[in-house]
């Protein structure tokens, strides 16, 4: 199975209009009608309780350190740059991608980065 990346669709920023669609549903939308990278798949959630923090994503693949991204905002153009991201992290073998080919949004606005889910007893 290959990557997710988790889109929550609550996310709104401070004074958004309460009326409007909000902000992590349209990123969402924009996500979902771009090609996926290969290896990727794109999944709206209603919350990743992240919301001090704007729209946010996340990366998921077993077997990978997992990432919270926080601050994205599909009006300032991030779903290329989360989609570039989505690829590097699918590529590597344990999730992490090195420093410098990282998407300048996920070196600045990272919230959390999460190990691997251990099977068995962890070692002491």
């Amino acid at each position: 199975m290959g990557a997710t990346l988790y889109v929550c669709t609550t996310c709104r920023h401070d004074g958004d209009d309460p009326e409007a669609p909000r902000r992590g549903a349209r990123l969402a939308e924009e996500l979902l009608a771009m090609d996926a990278p290969d290896g990727v798949t794109i999944q709206p959630v209603e919350c990743l309780s992240a919301c001090k923090t704007g729209c946010s994503v996340a990366l998921q693949q077993d077997g990978k350190w997992t990432y919270v991204y926080g601050r994205m905002d599909p009006d300032e153009g991030h779903a290329a740059d989360i989609m570039a991201g989505a690829a590097a992290y699918a590529a590597t073998a344990d999730g992490l991608v090195p420093w410098r080919e990282r998407p300048v949004i996920f070196r600045k606005q990272s919230i959390a980065r999460i190990p691997p889910m251990l099977s068995g007893p962890p070692k002491l």
